[in-house]
């Protein structure tokens, strides 16, 4: 009898926690969902879908910290993207999306924090993968998320390891984003503790004279030949720190006054500026990357005048950042030396990362 009554509590304890790991399906119904007002629930090859159009969708009272999430997306070989969002708060998530339209290609999946509605795609080159789409049917896209870090599967293969999630945030909504038009179905959530404490894998750093601190302005509009040194040389200034790498990501910091509409957006512009102690007077290399746009000043001389906007050289331009792409050789004084960067951004990714050689 007592070998029956332990059976029994065993099998108990084991459906409890089955269940408890199994996934929820969240329907495809208005009343799951907050979407855009052009968004439609449609009953679609024997299943229900939701289609959107351009825009994000989130799933009503619910928060998600660690797990996995899930969706079936419809093939489609025009231009599209369709993603999952997750840890939304306060104009902040994490995102990773198909761009149906590159199947096979080195960027068919990727990964971007959004920093105050931005989109940043263009600073993590690194969170990049191919991968092949069907071109018929349906699309599976799951996301496993363990504290700091994320793998992506596309049809049940993994294809991304994402080892450090960039917007800090521990728990917030989940959802979907789609541009130009996509189809989703089979909306799948499963909740897990990861009470583990992980420690956050280091961003790549190497070299100890990157510069990890910048003062840096609120946005302004930018208009082409209209910024002067002496309209910014006596701007208010805030500190903020740069990630392990060195990059800066500005939209972090800073919220632009028109955002979220990608090349739609118009240029805006901060000023970071960090200050050089020379002993005596020399010539110092300043190595550097930037997006979109920059104008970069030593003790008010403009030095050097850059665009490395989306496409700007070939329709295959990315844009991508890196520290050693530019090199301006400085002509350093005797004692105190300011650099001021003007850096114009439209859409894709707001950066700086620089270095004193």
């Amino acid at each position: 009898m007592k070998q029956l009554i332990y059976l029994f509590i065993f099998l108990l304890s084991f459906q409890l926690l089955t269940a408890q790991n199994a996934p929820t399906k969240i329907e495809m119904t208005p009343s799951n969902w907050n979407t855009p007002d052009d968004a439609l629930f449609e009953n679609f090859d024997n299943r229900k879908t939701l289609v959107l159009k351009n825009g994000r969708a989130t799933v009503k009272n619910l928060s998600f910290t660690n797990g996995t999430i899930e969706v079936d997306v419809y093939a489609k070989s025009t231009r599209s993207f369709a993603g999952i969002s997750f840890r939304e708060q306060n104009d902040n998530l994490e995102e990773v999306y198909m761009r149906l339209h590159k199947s096979s290609q080195a960027d068919a999946v990727q990964y971007t924090p959004m920093f105050n509605n931005e989109s940043n795609w263009q600073l993590y080159r690194e969170y990049q993968a191919s991968t092949s789409f069907k071109n018929q049917g349906w699309n599976s896209l799951r996301i496993e998320v363990a504290n700091h870090s994320s793998e992506v599967f596309v049809n049940n293969v993994k294809v991304m390891t994402i080892d450090h999630l960039r917007t800090d945030q521990n728990e917030g909504l989940i959802g979907l984003w789609a541009l130009f038009g996509n189809r989703f179905s089979n909306f799948r959530v499963m909740h897990s503790s990861n009470s583990e404490k992980e420690v956050a894998t280091p961003i790549n750093i190497s070299e100890n004279n990157i510069i990890n601190r910048w003062g840096i302005t609120k946005a302004y509009p930018y208009e082409e030949g209209k910024v002067r040194f002496e309209d910014f040389s006596k701007e208010r200034y805030i500190t903020v720190s740069t990630e392990e790498s060195g990059l800066l990501p500005i939209s972090k910091y800073v919220k632009k006054t028109t955002f979220g509409s990608f090349e739609q957006n118009k240029e805006e512009y901060v000023v970071a500026t960090t200050t050089v102690n020379s002993a005596k007077a020399k010539t110092q290399i300043f190595s550097f990357d930037y997006s979109d746009k920059v104008l970069v000043f030593l003790n008010g001389k403009l030095l050097f005048n850059g665009n490395n906007a989306f496409r700007q050289k070939g329709v295959q331009f990315m844009g991508h950042m890196d520290i050693n792409t530019n090199k301006l050789y400085l002509p350093l004084k005797k004692g105190e030396n300011n650099i001021h960067c003007v850096v114009i951004e439209k859409a894709n990714g707001w950066g700086l990362i620089g270095k004193l050689d």
